[in-house]
């Protein structure tokens, strides 16, 4: 079966992870660019500008290869394949009012690396039931890979992650190039768990980063996380997968250390004493993993599943329980 030829991109979402992938498709590929804001006056500024005034300002777009819009079924239209990169939170707000046909007969690749709190789905399952999209027309694109170092032109690698090989290679083709290496996987839900889960990683790695728990102590929680993560997938979704593999370690790495993860900040803010209301106020941005725990401490229990670093950030952010006390009973489930 031959490569499907993708020629005209939508990208759904202007976040800054929204903003990073039309910086590398319009910088790397040929494809033509529809790219939806909820804002019209964002879209009337990058029009004006070259660039999105709210995420990375630094990054000048060519809009000879790139049509904004604020309409999305405008944006929609004519699209092979629609990339999404809103909010997990936000997903069923954009699309609950798209007739099914607007979306259907279209690839579609998921960068949401969260669960949709409403219905507690990833977004390829969301695409699946509510527009009847197939599995086989769908990928998600994973990290590791954060916004700020790709509008720096940093070296980065993605994958993408699919059932239909045609497909995922079609989109790494789309997304390498000088400072990217993308590659692909099989393991669609997969890489879709792990990168919800590794989210809650970041948060609790900030948590005990704040509680003045060291490098030795990180290193445990993130391995002990991995094995956690890997217990998750094998009941949720069983299949053989490397979890060494770039898209799931590597992605969860980068969010657990790296300065660039608002995870990780809204962990290390909660773990200082602010509450969950006033650290998203001062990050003034999303944090995946907000949303995520809840969803999988939820799966988690249905299933009679023991996940002791969900349980712990879930414990800390909904129960509101006192980190220093959650951290002390972490400790004696780690090994």
């Amino acid at each position: 079966m031959a490569k499907p030829e993708i020629k005209n991109v939508s990208v759904i979402g202007s976040g800054s992870w929204g903003t990073a992938l039309v910086k590398i498709l319009s910088s790397q590929s040929n494809a033509k660019i529809k790219w939806w804001f909820r804002d019209p006056e964002a879209v009337k500024q990058l029009k004006a500008l070259k660039f999105n005034p709210k995420h990375l300002r630094d990054v000048k777009f060519p809009l000879s290869k790139i049509k904004p819009t604020s309409n999305i079924s405008k944006a929609l239209k004519g699209a092979e394949l629609v990339i999404i990169a809103v909010p997990s939170a936000f997903v069923h707000e954009v699309f609950e009012s798209i007739p099914k046909q607007e979306l259907q007969g279209k690839y579609h690749a998921s960068a949401v690396k969260g669960m949709i709190p409403e219905m507690d789905l990833t977004v390829s399952e969301y695409l699946n039931r509510v527009f009847e999209i197939p599995y086989r027309d769908q990928a998600v694109i994973a990290g590791p890979c954060h916004a700020e170092e790709v509008a720096l032109e940093k070296q980065s690698y993605l994958t993408a992650a699919g059932p239909n090989k045609e497909l995922t290679e079609s989109i790494a083709d789309l997304l390498s190039g000088f400072f990217i290496a993308c590659k692909t996987n099989p393991d669609l839900l997969g890489v879709e768990y792990a990168a919800v889960m590794k989210n809650i990683v970041a948060i609790a790695s900030g948590i005990v980063h704040a509680q003045n728990f060291g490098d030795n102590f990180q290193a445990v929680l993130v391995s002990n996380a991995v094995d956690e993560i890997t217990y998750f997938l094998s009941k949720v979704q069983p299949k053989e997968r490397n979890l060494v593999d770039s898209a799931y370690l590597g992605d969860i790495l980068v969010t657990a250390y790296s300065q660039f993860s608002r995870n990780r900040t809204l962990g290390t803010m909660v773990g200082r004493g602010y509450s969950v209301r006033s650290a998203m106020m001062e990050m003034n941005q999303i944090a995946e993993g907000y949303y995520g725990v809840k969803s999988i401490h939820k799966m988690g229990e249905e299933l009679g599943l023991d996940l002791p670093v969900v349980n712990f950030v879930y414990h800390v952010l909904y129960e509101k329980i006192s980190p220093a006390i959650e951290v002390q009973i972490l400790k004696e489930r780690l090994s």
